[in-house]
């Protein structure tokens, strides 16, 4: 049992592991939520341990599981104590990290968080969906982040806030990216500024919807459902569109990096305002577009993303050519060849295809790794994804 405080409602609680547990009654999903995988955003704790107390196991159809993520952080509210506990979940690292026999304080968190995953994959029913929430160091409206894969797009749609595509392609191991390679329904919520109140009920509200989507509740059985629905409506200002990141600017090691006051994300900015101060230089957009996550704490890697919205059309021929399976005719061009076909990755010869553009292979779903300065590796979640698991159910079946 650790203390989790917060700022925002000035307030401390007493949690475990296990913020919950709910075993419905009725058959149906697993729903899975996690919180506090950074110890400085508690605002998700807060939430889960509101909602989870109000559920009840006879109007419950399947299970929920609500899991603290960084304990030792939390009880210190600092991001992560030895490493981001949310940049390991690489597979690669997590082989390394259970053949270790010194483990830092996070690198045991993980091994903790990875048993609890496999036991409530192995002990529970599909269909599955995971949850991350987060808040953010600057002010922003609430949105979802995810993996570009048409389970999450789908799942996300009926959710009234903007949806980021395309963030894994500049992060490496966040906790979601290793679920998605594993095929289920996952997405992030950021609901708001670290220590802002609106952060906690953004959650709330975001949580309830989720478990009627997700079929766990019964939409009567959650009175002031409408009334969260509209809440994220006038958080997010109705903004409902699709967005893509196309630009980060990493904090490397050595780097002295302040980001400029006044940015919040979702702030459109245009080619050459400058945004940061990088080693007593101005760091400059490269481009217009709209700044994402700009960085106003001490730790994190991810100075600040540039994103820009997606037109609808381009959301439509994505999912047309994903569901024939266009990507298999990739492997005809020069320079591109299965890495595993199964797993949906493609390796690509920089020499031969620097010109073909980044914005096709984005069509098919697949997001680029450098793996030397030579190739490129590239990552299909279509085609892990486990579509079929989702196919009878009502929120796939609408959009």
């Amino acid at each position: 049992m650790v203390n989790v405080y917060s700022k925002a409602l000035n307030k401390t609680i007493k949690i475990e592991r296990f913020i919950g547990k709910v075993l419905g009654k009725n058959s149906g999903p697993t729903f899975v939520v996690f919180a506090g995988i950074h110890g400085n955003e508690t605002a998700g704790v807060f939430a889960l341990k509101n909602v989870i107390k109000t559920l009840n196991t006879e109007k419950i159809n399947g299970r929920v599981y609500a899991i603290a993520g960084n304990l030792n952080a939390l009880i210190k509210q600092q991001r992560y104590i030895d490493q981001d506990l949310n940049r390991l979940w690489t597979i690669d690292n997590i082989v390394s990290i259970q053949e270790k026999t010194n483990l830092n304080t996070d690198e045991k968190e993980l091994l903790v968080l990875l048993d609890i995953l496999r036991v409530i994959l192995r002990e529970n029913k599909p269909p599955f969906y995971f949850i991350d929430l987060h808040t953010t160091s600057s002010k922003t409206l609430p949105f979802i982040t995810i993996n570009d894969a048409l389970i999450n797009r789908k799942f996300s749609k009926h959710f009234p806030v903007p949806i980021v595509l395309g963030i894994e392609e500049y992060l490496t191991g966040p906790l979601l990216s290793y679920v998605n390679q594993l095929g289920y329904v996952s997405l992030g919520f950021e609901s708001g500024q670290h220590d802002e109140a609106d952060a906690v009920t953004n959650s709330i509200a975001f949580l309830k919807i989720a478990l009627v989507v997700a079929g766990v509740l019964n939409k009567t059985d959650v009175k002031d459902y409408d009334d969260s629905y509209n809440l994220l409506k006038i958080q997010s200002k109705n903004t409902r569109s699709f967005l893509e990141v196309v630009h980060l600017h990493k904090i490397q090691e050595s780097e002295n990096f302040k980001m400029l006051n006044g940015f919040k994300s979702f702030q459109v900015i245009k080619k050459g305002v400058p945004l940061a101060v990088s080693n007593g230089i101005n760091v400059f957009s490269k481009r217009n577009g709209v700044i994402f996550m700009p960085l106003y704490q001490k730790q994190g890697s991810e100075g600040f993303f540039i994103i820009k919205t997606i037109r609808p059309f381009f959301l439509k021929l994505s999912a047309f050519l994903r569901r024939i399976k266009f990507d298999g005719l990739l492997v005809l061009l020069p320079g591109i060849s299965w890495l595993n076909r199964a797993e949906g990755s493609l390796q690509v010869n920089l020499r031969v295809t620097k010109f073909y553009a980044k914005a096709i292979f984005h069509l098919l779903g697949y997001r680029s790794r450098y793996t030397n300065k030579t190739h490129l590796r590239l990552n299909n979640r279509e085609r892990v994804a486990k579509t079929f698991m989702y196919k009878k159910e009502k929120w796939y079946r609408v959009f």
